[in-house]
């Protein structure tokens, strides 16, 4: 048996969060495995530094449209294959997921659809939720062990955001939304930060407008979820508010494999 950490975090550009030291901060923080999400990049876009990385297996999803969206994984051990989508052609054109098939689980690191902007795309974040969950039920039905992480754009309960009153219209905190991390848990997961810690004003991401990572006015919007055949491996699951360089946080579990 032993440790593995994985690592999750919207880094929103992965040139940027280069530019204000990604490298250092992966020295430092040594995952085993981080999924990246909100590249903005495909890999041709990349310096050379940041696309192959000592130690590391690199692989990038990018979407179609030039600046949008994309998915990056950083890993010491090599899967035994990676995947770049889950199989639905209107969702993979975007860019948003990989997936990791290793021994032990299978690791999916999404950037889920952001709703806020029109009904349209509220709808294309629900039908991508709706697909996905199908999907992931057929999987768990295989006695696969699973861990969803990435970008969810939604507060599930809350405890999850710093003012639920105030956006309980709002794509990001809508019933339906928070419904269907409900039916995630349902069919087979756990949130893991919430098997370690139900208090409040723990977040992952702040409105930069409004400078409000000052004030800790924020959403827990960024997840790992672990399949109920993980729950006994799981040693614990943190969400770093210190580090610095992007709207959201890195967040992390380790398990025992």
């Amino acid at each position: 048996m032993k440790i593995i950490r994985l690592y999750s975090w919207n880094v929103n550009g992965l040139r940027a969060i280069y530019k204000k030291g990604f490298l250092l901060w992966l020295e430092s923080a040594k995952p085993d495995i981080v999924s990246i999400q909100e590249t903005k990049a495909s890999p041709d876009q990349l310096p050379e530094e940041i696309k192959s990385i000592s130690g590391y297996h690199s692989y990038f999803v990018a979407a179609e449209r030039k600046g949008y969206s994309g998915v990056a994984l950083y890993a010491k051990p090599e899967p035994q294959l990676v995947a770049k989508g889950f199989g639905n052609l209107e969702f993979d054109v975007e860019g948003r997921t990989i997936i990791a098939d290793y021994d032990d689980f299978l690791l999916y690191n999404i950037y889920f659809p952001n709703g806020k902007s029109s009904k349209e795309r509220l709808q294309y974040k629900l039908a991508f939720y709706d697909t996905l969950l199908d999907h992931l039920d057929g999987i768990l039905k295989k006695d696969r062990k699973v861990i969803v992480c990435g970008d969810v754009n939604t507060a599930h309960n809350e405890i999850d955001l710093a003012r639920p009153k105030e956006n309980r219209k709002i794509s990001g905190f809508l019933p339906e939304e928070r419904a269907w991390i409900d039916r995630l848990i349902q069919v087979g997961f756990h949130d893991a930060f919430r098997i370690f810690n139900n208090e409040g004003g723990n977040y992952t991401w702040w409105d930069m407008k409004t400078s409000a990572r000052e004030r800790n006015v924020g959403w827990r919007i960024d997840y790992f979820f672990i399949s109920n055949n993980l729950y006994e491996n799981i040693r614990a699951a943190s969400i770093f508010s210190d580090v610095m360089g992007s709207d959201h946080c890195p967040i992390s579990i380790e398990l025992e494999i």
